[in-house]
């Protein structure tokens, strides 16, 4: 909401985290779906986001559209959308960067609490 108030000049950061615009393919209309998401992490060129969905039992609708269609288009501030390719980490990279992101934002890990389900870490990773 601030993004569009302040016509991108603020509101990108929540938090003390980046926030980035993505954009998914939605898996049953076929039309881009946009989303304000923050990233806690960023490793190299590629930024990791939490499909925690506040700790809800249902993962975001987001995640199951770049599950279906893992080519998507992020924005950060001030720059134009870049396509990448989303990946969901595997159970070694999210024990890995787990504790990294909960430590840092304990939300995530409070999150995890409220849910049987275990919350996926997404790398969104640059396409070459």
């Amino acid at each position: 909401m601030i993004i569009r108030l302040t016509f991108g000049r603020s509101g990108w950061t929540a938090a003390k985290m980046p926030v980035i615009k993505l954009t998914t393919t939605g898996r049953k209309s076929g039309l881009p779906r946009s989303v304000m998401l923050t990233s806690p992490h960023k490793e190299n060129d590629s930024f990791i986001i939490v499909a925690s969905k506040g700790g809800s039992d249902t993962p975001p609708d987001w995640l199951l559209n770049l599950e279906k269609k893992p080519d998507v288009k992020v924005s950060i501030q001030g720059s134009p959308s870049v396509a990448m390719r989303a990946e969901v980490a595997d159970e070694s990279e999210r024990n890995r960067l787990w504790p990294l992101i909960t430590k840092d934002y304990s939300n995530y890990g409070d999150y995890q609490t409220k849910t049987s389900r275990v919350i996926p870490l997404i790398f969104l990773r640059p396409v070459k």
